[in-house]
């Protein structure tokens, strides 16, 4: 017979937490949100550049660009709000290239004296499903060391120096991360790494050290779901184990249980367009990805939209609970 236990966990929604940033954290997101399941996002604190860097450096607060996309693609409102929460402005002094969801968060900080306190007010105006959570509230600068043994400080300035990355560290090294958040991993059911820029989007958060101890004390499920494009100035010829591999160096153990990749083959027209940027698709080495230990989910998951590709964030998020509810009914029949 089912223990008590496992009726409460069967009779409760799956709880999924998302850590990342940046547009591909957001794409999965839009799509996770349509899913019965509870999100929480956990979200990188470490960027510097364009509005969030300038608003970190003048109020003295963290950066909120990386929070106000997942609070946007969270959030059950109507279109419109969503363009009034990326709005940029393009003209007047001191507004322009300022995000207009941007400072409603700065002024949120403002009025409440506390960026989580913040974040969860303006969840609730923009109905967002699910919690959205920095992954530190100190102010944190990301830091490269690249194999020409130069230091670059800042994460809007590593892809751009054309330098080759040996590792990505903290400022300071000892960050704390939220309190909450730990929380939130040690009651998860699935723990989803990216999709995103690994060094500047996903390792800031695993670099966050009580973060990562977290995610290792886990049981649940650690599904990493790999970049469809590498991105020039920080993952140049990278393979999906190459990914893998770099996270694996950096908190120097392995941890992840199951990776999705992309197995569609992409048209010509946009494999030129992308070239002329410097990005390639990432090849799904299954060998490699065996040797790592990793089940490997190799599906057709992307889409073309408005130039650019996507992660199919309704074939991701499927894909993903459904690799949850296996585990879920697997552990049920363990413990019967």
């Amino acid at each position: 017979m089912p223990t008590k236990g496992m009726g409460r966990l069967q009779s409760r929604p799956l709880r999924i937490v998302v850590i990342g940033g940046g547009t591909g954290l957001s794409v999965l997101l839009r799509g996770l949100k349509h899913e019965p399941v509870h999100i929480t996002a956990i979200v990188t604190v470490a960027d510097d550049g364009g509005s969030s860097g300038r608003l970190r450096e003048e109020m003295d607060m963290l950066p909120p660009g990386d929070i106000r996309n997942v609070l946007t693609a969270l959030a059950d409102t109507e279109p419109l709000m969503e363009k009034v929460m990326q709005y940029r402005f393009s003209s007047g002094t001191g507004l322009a290239g300022h995000n207009l969801g941007n400072l409603l968060l700065a002024a949120m900080n403002e009025i409440t004296g506390d960026f989580v306190t913040a974040v969860k007010t303006l969840s609730g105006v923009l109905a967002v499903r699910g919690d959205v959570l920095p992954a530190s509230t100190q102010s944190i600068r990301l830091k490269a060391e690249m194999t020409d043994g130069s230091i670059v400080i800042g994460e809007s300035q590593i892809p751009l120096t054309g330098k080759e990355i040996r590792r990505v560290f903290l400022d300071p090294a000892d960050a704390v991360p939220l309190s909450e958040a730990l929380l939130a991993i040690a009651e998860a059911d699935a723990i989803l790494i990216g999709p995103g820029s690994l060094y500047t989007s996903i390792l800031p958060n695993l670099l966050v050290r009580g973060l990562f101890a977290a995610i290792k004390r886990s049981t649940a499920p650690k599904i990493y779901i790999c970049n469809v494009m590498t991105q020039p100035g920080e993952t140049d010829g990278f393979t999906a184990s190459k990914h893998v591999q770099v996270m694996y160096d950096h908190v120097k153990e392995s941890f992840l249980d199951t990776i999705i990749v992309n197995s569609a083959e992409l048209p010509n027209h946009v494999l030129e367009k992308y070239a002329e940027k410097g990005a390639a698709p990432v090849p799904c080495d299954l060998k490699k990805l065996r040797q790592l230990g990793l089940h490997i989910v190799a599906k057709p998951l992307v889409t073309f939209e408005d130039g650019y590709l996507r992660h199919d964030a309704h074939a991701v998020s499927k894909q993903v609970v459904s690799l949850v509810k296996r585990r879920r009914r697997v552990l049920k029949i363990e413990k019967e």
